[in-house]
């Protein structure tokens, strides 16, 4: 949509950027200008951020109203539209724009911490571009959208109705045995009726995935994730370290509360639908009944950390910037997507009444202050961050949160509700690491067979898995897997949560020393974008970039203390 308060100057406000006889001629009017000083350059710079937020607002605006019903063809046709007819074309101009940039010789004029990242991201885009990966991107998104359709149709009739898996999830955490493994089996069975679908969808984009790579000259893929996710800070040993780290600290966490919740359940063995219970059989955490009620008490819990983050909020639930219910043909997962041109926030996920809701709901507006936090910014490749501190603004607003639970809560479900928390950041790492591991190994042995995929998954679920036990279910074990979104939909992006979750940890351990600075260093922080290389962002937040076990190692003790202190 225009925005009122960020005003177009160089698109017409009359253009809707739908069609691409209305787009094309904004690239044309930016590769024809003489940029060869920097006023110019600047001015053609900002004329670059609006044209680029404009056309991401309409792609945005296709695909929110697509995940929020994946069976409307209107919706479904109109993104793939978009992805088809207006992304590929914009592709090969973008990188015409991109090599200008890159040949002025008034860039050199431009300040240099100012455009150090900026620089640094052009030039990297400009050598990874290929013309022969841009119809190959068009089919990735395609399949990828066939992931969300194929997750999306997947209900069970239960209980009478017709129910999501995400629906069927909140009777995990019921108290009857039977009734759990009924669940677990049933939802397991739907997830196994499109195995094959899956398993055929991932091959595909496997296939274009190494495709692209080859076409760029790397290696692997791997290589070209790397480059194209502009992992400039870190390398894949660096992500090998981290799993050493989760598997020498984290693991060890995990499987001790496992064997604790076996022993306070009573039973010989765990099972995978003995994982979300109340380990003392006490009802499921009920934090809301009605997504009203959601909204209302995390204003409350807003209120308390910091009201103008409240503020913000409230302006998101009035404005119909939430889309917050799980049903039918609604896509799975939740997100928080920006809308670039209006600089305002959107967040999309399934609430079904349960306290992870609570926490999803933090999380996602942990993105939106971030995106808020930046709107003022002229370029709007700084308007966001890298992902890698991106999930340090969401996470660490669940932690920020942690102590206002009592919104939701009082007594002795309030410590059971803080200590979900902290339970689901450790056995988060693990799963972080099983993923990523899985994810160097996938793209690192081209041409490997479904049954060595399948192997290589279940000895990561050996090395960083519970000890639950799935005998008779080996097969849902075996494509477990499938249920991941961000293998299918974002390779290589899922290292991110590990490393952010750890700069999270670190925000909360400095606000139990000192509250208000450690939240004036996290919003400043926020404010940066994406201006700054990721170790700055970082530093300025207070913390450490590092994932390596002198940081994770001290974090693990402290979560540990932490959970000695709350009741079971």
């Amino acid at each position: 949509m225009v925005s009122k308060e960020f005003p177009r100057q160089f698109v017409a406000v009359n253009d809707a950027l739908t069609e691409w006889s209305q787009i094309e001629p904004y690239f044309m009017d930016l590769q024809s200008r003489n940029i060869d000083t920097a006023e110019t350059l600047n001015a053609w710079l900002v004329d670059w951020s609006e044209l680029a937020a404009c056309i991401d607002e309409v792609g945005t605006d296709r695909y929110v109203k697509m995940t929020c019903q994946t069976g409307d063809a209107d919706r479904k046709q109109a993104y793939l539209d978009f992805i088809e007819n207006i992304e590929p074309k914009c592709k090969p101009l973008w990188h015409d724009i991109q090599k200008k940039f890159a040949a002025s010789s008034a860039a050199k004029d431009l300040p240099a911490q100012r455009f150090e990242v900026f620089s640094r991201c052009v030039t990297n885009s400009v050598a990874l571009y290929r013309d022969e990966n841009v119809p190959l991107l068009v089919e990735e998104a395609k399949l990828e959208q066939s992931y969300q359709e194929i997750n999306g149709a997947m209900t069970v009739q239960y209980d009478g109705e017709e129910k999501t898996l995400q629906q069927l999830a909140t009777y995990m955490e019921g108290t009857d045995r039977s009734v759990r493994q009924e669940v677990w089996e049933l939802s397991g069975e739907r997830r196994l009726q499109d195995a094959e679908k899956l398993e055929e969808t991932f091959e595909a984009l496997y296939d274009l995935r190494n495709r692209m790579a080859a076409n760029a000259g790397m290696p692997d893929y791997r290589a070209y994730a790397f480059k194209f996710r502009e992992r400039f800070d870190y390398s894949p040993e660096d992500c090998f370290a981290f799993h050493d780290a989760v598997e020498r600290t984290c693991v060890p966490l995990m499987r001790g509360l496992r064997a604790s919740r076996k022993e306070a359940l009573g039973v010989d063995v765990l099972r995978p639908w003995d994982l979300a219970v109340d380990a003392k059989g006490r009802q499921p955490l009920k934090p809301f009944e009605t997504i009203e009620e959601l909204v209302q008490k995390c204003v409350a819990v807003f209120d308390r950390v910091d009201p103008a983050l409240a503020d913000q909020f409230r302006a998101m639930a009035s404005g119909g910037d939430l889309d917050l219910d799980s049903r039918k043909g609604k896509a799975p997962g939740g997100y928080q997507s920006t809308f670039h041109e209006s600089r305002l926030p959107f967040i999309f996920m399934n609430a079904v009444g349960l306290q992870r809701d609570v926490r999803t709901l933090l999380h996602e507006c942990g993105h939106a202050f971030h995106a808020l936090a930046c709107r003022n910014e002229p370029l709007v490749q700084y308007r966001s961050s890298p992902i890698e501190f991106a999930e340090v603004a969401s996470m660490a607003m669940e932690l920020l949160s942690f102590d206002r639970f009592d919104v939701f809560y009082s007594g002795a479900d309030l410590d059971r509700a803080k200590r979900a928390q902290l339970e689901g950041i450790v056995t988060l790492l693990p799963w972080v690491a099983t993923i990523d591991a899985f994810q160097h190994w996938l793209y690192t042995h081209p041409g490997h067979t479904r049954e060595e995929r399948r192997d290589h998954w279940l000895s990561l679920h050996a090395r960083f898995g519970g000890d639950e036990d799935y005998s008779g279910y080996e097969e849902r074990l075996d494509n477990s897997w499938h249920r991941q979104l961000h293998l299918f939909e974002a390779p290589f992006y899922y290292i991110e949560y590990g490393i952010a979750q750890l700069g999270a940890l670190q925000v909360w351990q400095n606000a139990k020393r000192d509250r208000q600075g450690a939240l004036d260093a996290y919003r400043a922080a926020l404010a940066l974008g994406g201006s700054r290389p990721l170790p700055q962002l970082f530093e300025a937040a207070g913390i450490k970039f590092d994932f390596s076990i002198d940081t994770l190692g001290p974090l693990m003790d402290a979560l540990g203390e932490s959970l000695a202190t709350l009741g079971e």
